[in-house]
């Protein structure tokens, strides 16, 4: 015998089922999850009608009018765009809480043997192996394995070392799990680029930019400064990075550590005691060094020549 035919929903009631679907999904919902839920294609087929729902896909319903929105929108992506995807790059940190960012392309990587759908406003990536991902909801690859492709897939190298620097800075990844992750990256485009980024905002233990400040003063006719300097100041030793000492001149080139935690309260005291002690303090972040390295030399430069005149005069 065959099964009776199930009894279709009233409207109260698939309006409810599909208000639960929907608010854990952004305000959209699965065909799949309606199904579930009792909701037939009948009953989607009636409320879209009667323009109480609307249809976003193949398998994207909005319940409501409109399109999809905000989070809604990462679930459509991942719906639409093939079996298996995952949220990625740029999109995958904004799930996991990324701030002070904003794209305009929802990125999905999708397993290279999966059939693949287009969608407006996203962009699929296939590889072969999308790597670990996470997310009881909304499928994402893990956060390091997402800022190594943002930060590839980003259109300049200054956008590149942002997302590296806000991702760290916001503490949505630990720095060792990063560099773990890049030092197991067999090709990179950005590769001289993020070695030094990613070696930069992760590694505390020291600044890398002193090694290269040094070049850098010769490129502008400088004289070479000294380096690791020890003063004492009321508090105990005060080590300075770079220093011009016979005209008091003092850079302080900070690693990507120094925006951490009280760090910044650290080099404040530091800076104010060697410049109540007579001298002129410039401060270089490291990645300045790295991506915009002429406006800062410039200013050195013209600190370098201001103070040689005084003490000429």
């Amino acid at each position: 015998m065959s099964a009776p035919p199930r009894r279709r929903l009233s409207r109260e009631q698939r309006a409810a089922a599909a208000a639960a679907v929907a608010a854990d999904h952004g305000g959209v919902a699965h065909r799949r999850d309606l199904r579930a839920r009792g909701v037939t294609r009948d009953d989607v087929r009636s409320e879209v009608t009667a323009g109480r729902w609307a249809t976003a896909g193949r398998h994207t319903v909005v319940i409501g009018s409109g399109s999809p929105v905000g989070e809604a929108l990462w679930w459509q992506a991942l719906w639409e765009t093939g079996a298996g995807a995952a949220l990625d790059g740029v999109t995958a940190l904004l799930a996991a809480g990324l701030r002070g960012f904003v794209t305009d392309t929802i990125d999905v990587t999708l397993p290279m043997s999966n059939r693949r759908h287009r969608m407006a406003g996203v962009t699929v990536h296939r590889r072969r192996d999308i790597g670990p991902t996470t997310g009881a909801g909304l499928r994402r690859c893990t956060s390091e394995w997402a800022t190594i492709r943002a930060a590839e897939w980003a259109r300049t190298d200054r956008t590149a070392t942002l997302v590296v620097c806000l991702v760290v800075q916001q503490r949505l990844v630990a720095p060792e799990r990063l560099l773990a992750a890049w030092r197991s990256v067999g090709r990179s485009r950005r590769r001289r680029l993020l070695d030094a980024v990613i070696g930069d905002v992760c590694d505390g233990a020291q600044s890398l930019g002193e090694l290269d400040f040094g070049v850098l003063c010769t490129r502008v006719g400088l004289p070479r400064p000294s380096r690791q300097l020890v003063r004492q100041g009321p508090g105990g030793r005060v080590y300075l990075d770079v220093a011009w000492e016979d005209i008091g001149l003092v850079v302080e080139i900070d690693g990507g550590h120094h925006a951490l935690a009280l760090n910044p309260v650290d080099d404040a005291l530091r800076q104010n005691e060697v410049t109540l002690g007579g001298d002129v303090v410039l401060r270089i972040p490291v990645l300045g060094l790295r991506l915009t390295p002429e406006p800062f030399m410039a200013q050195v430069v013209r600190a370098h020549h201001q103070l040689s005149r005084r003490r000429a005069a």
